[in-house]
């Protein structure tokens, strides 16, 4: 990473220095008209205009001028990715992902976007992209190596029910539909390392668990690392903070993803156990060649700092105000 210092707005600078050329040119004059008196042996006027203060004004106007240029650092960094390797996170939007522990408690689905990008973060050089799951699985951005967009997913486009599944259910998940993921095309054919990491609830309706783990054994492999946002004594609220009668926790839930994940040679963890969830991926994904993307730059404006110290010596000149009063 290099740092530099760059001006953001060089010509603001340049316009306020023109306030200084008078100043300037005012106290060559007056450096002048002192040494004539000096060689004259003549005594200064009372009342004069004080040098100090007008070096001290032109030095005050310098300073914001440089502050108007508007410095700063800049870091340059390459981003480098992995060319083997991609991941798809499939977040499991369906309406029992609205349950929290209390009407203002945090929902599984807002647990399980937090994870996410937890875990995104943990793989920063693989390629990652952003799918929904009900009964069906769509994708909202296919994997790339740009976290931002990925992060802008998460919180602009997974909401519950959207898109809503395809059939009216009382519980809408289906692990079965997992089965489509591999030969859909989310992963490019260099990716010879894939991985999805399913962040659910685990409720589910029936699945045929060996479809999808044959699905995920073909070439080339796709491995699964899942995650479960639940509690018992959570329920849905609506916004007027009343449950939904209609709902109850199914706890039968870590059972069917453990089945998911041993049909799938695959790894399920509480989302309490990130961590764990974190070092699975990366052992699974674990190390290939990259090559670089782009080069990133983030700047550290410095100028409200440069303001500041145009205070000095307007202090310089308050003090001789004070000292001649």
């Amino acid at each position: 990473m290099l740092a530099s210092l760059v001006f953001l707005t060089p010509t603001a600078g340049v316009v306020a220095l023109a306030v200084l050329l008078p100043i300037l040119a005012f106290l060559i004059a007056e450096r002048r008209v002192e040494r004539v008196r000096n060689v004259l042996l003549l005594e200064a006027p009372r009342g004069g205009l004080d040098l100090i203060v007008l070096a001290a004004l032109a030095a005050a106007v310098l300073v914001l001028a440089l502050a108007a240029a508007q410095p700063a650092l800049a870091d340059k960094s390459t981003q480098r990715v992995r060319t083997d390797a991609q991941v798809l996170f499939v977040v499991d939007t369906s309406a029992s992902m609205a349950a929290s522990s209390g009407a203002a408690g945090r929902t599984r689905l807002s647990r399980a976007t937090a994870a996410a990008a937890r875990l995104r973060a943990a793989i920063a050089d693989v390629p990652s992209g952003v799918a929904t799951l009900t009964d069906r699985v769509l994708p909202n951005l296919l994997p790339a190596p740009d976290a931002a967009s990925f992060d802008a997913t998460l919180n602009q486009a997974v909401a519950i029910n959207e898109p809503p599944p395809r059939e009216l259910n009382p519980r809408a998940t289906s692990f079965g539909a997992l089965a489509a993921v591999p030969g859909a095309g989310y992963f490019q054919p260099s990716a010879r390392h894939r991985a999805v990491v399913l962040l659910t609830d685990g409720e589910t309706t029936y699945f045929d668990a060996g479809n999808v783990g044959r699905a995920f054994a073909a070439k080339p492999r796709t491995d699964l690392v899942a995650v479960r946002f639940w509690r018992g004594n959570e329920a849905i609220y609506a916004p007027s903070g009343k449950s939904d009668p209609n709902y109850r926790p199914d706890a039968n839930g870590k059972a069917q993803l453990a089945s998911l994940a041993a049909a799938t040679g695959g790894q399920a963890v509480e989302e309490g156990d990130l961590a764990s969830a974190a070092s699975s991926l990366r052992s699974l994904l674990g190390t290939g060649p990259t090559h670089a993307v782009g080069r990133t730059q983030r700047t550290h404006p410095l100028a409200p700092y440069v303001a500041v110290l145009a205070l000095l010596p307007l202090l310089l000149v308050f003090r001789r105000k004070l000292q001649r009063a």
